[in-house]
């Protein structure tokens, strides 16, 4: 059940608090909520939206200046839309490394409010740099012989390194062709040449005998689309000797 108004939350967490032996007062120099712990003076400041978004964000930010214990919390809303502020994984990571904690009040039509604190206040990062990943994307980048991209454009065919490898294939069959995959790595210096052509992804080589393929007319089309992505690569081919 979605709420109709942020002030809603208001009651839930307050009760929360206060079943855990805090003093709750609300709207205290414009923060929201203000739980203060009378025997240890803890203190949790308590920003709430109905749904997460950057001007939450940036209010936790500004009242982390106020105070080391600040909470954002929104509505869990049990429809499963496909809305942004259902990634509560990522949205606690990202809380996770400003210092936040995040809470979420899910509501419901027959019962009490449900509280679940994803993350305390200046609970750690769990989700460390992934070393496969991070090797994947420095190879990537080294083994492209360009930028052939535009960054942020969609429905556009990138420019991979594999495309670009594919790419050298099809030049070499183009030129010289029909040719066995061990010919054609001896010609793009590309290892994997013959996993290339049989796998065949781009739908640009085709097996005319064994241990032969040839270029399809897609690949002369690819070859053409493409030419400034090879063109260094062709003249250095064509000038070796």
């Amino acid at each position: 059940m979605a709420v109709a108004r942020e002030e809603e939350l208001y009651k839930p967490i307050k009760q929360y608090y206060e079943q855990l032996g805090f003093t709750v007062k609300s709207e205290v120099l414009h923060c929201d909520l203000v739980a203060v712990h009378p025997g240890s003076a803890e203190t949790i400041i308590v920003e709430m939206k109905k749904t997460f978004n950057l001007a939450l964000l940036l209010q936790g930010v500004e009242r982390l200046r106020l105070n080391s214990q600040v909470v954002l919390a929104v509505e869990r809303n049990r429809k499963k839309s496909g809305a942004h502020n259902q990634r509560f994984g990522d949205l606690t990571e990202l809380c996770r490394m400003l210092g936040l904690g995040l809470m979420t009040v899910t509501f419901y039509k027959t019962k009490p409010p449900v509280i679940e604190l994803l993350c305390q206040p200046g609970d750690p990062p769990q989700r460390g740099v992934r070393r496969k990943k991070q090797a994947q994307l420095l190879t990537e980048f080294r083994e492209r012989s360009g930028d052939y991209n535009v960054g942020g454009s969609t429905g556009r065919k990138l420019v991979t390194a594999y495309r670009e490898k594919a790419l050298r294939c099809a030049y070499a069959l183009h030129t010289s062709g029909p040719l066995a995959p061990s010919q054609v790595a001896a010609i793009t210096g590309y290892r994997h040449s013959g996993e290339t052509l049989r796998n065949n992804y781009y739908g640009w080589f085709e097996r005319i005998a064994r241990g032969k393929y040839s270029l399809r007319p897609e690949g002369a089309a690819a070859l053409s689309e493409y030419g400034d992505v090879i063109a260094e690569w062709a003249a250095s081919v064509s000038s070796s000797p």
